[in-house]
């Protein structure tokens, strides 16, 4: 089964849940700020071959970071994004392992 990550409050969440309701994808959806995240999960997806998409770089809240929060790596990284889950980019698509991140019809379409 798919299980979206993200936040209730996105409109991007919003939308790629309205769309997999319309397609009749099975999925279920896990609320960052609800559900919570671990640290173990967050550093698989760090090591994922989508870790340069994880954070997200154009939010307000990266904006809102010091320099050298935005050069945190590793475990200190896992961290911050435990503190600040906006900065995970939204919404993130797994089974078993990510398989896509942010909303885009035709590559879930793929999937």
């Amino acid at each position: 089964m798919l299980t979206v990550y993200g936040i209730k409050q996105c409109d991007t969440c919003r939308k790629a849940l309205k769309w997999l309701e319309a397609q009749g994808i099975d999925h279920r959806f896990h609320d960052f700020r609800v559900d919570g995240l671990s640290a173990d999960l967050l550093q698989n997806w760090l090591g994922s071959p989508y870790a340069g998409k994880v954070v997200n770089r154009r939010s307000t809240t990266w904006r809102q970071l010091s320099d050298e929060q935005r050069q945190l790596e590793g475990a200190e990284l896992v961290e911050l994004l435990l503190e600040r889950p906006t900065l995970i980019k939204r919404p993130v698509f797994t089974r078993d392992e990510i398989v896509a991140i942010g909303f885009k019809p035709a590559e879930l379409a793929e999937l």
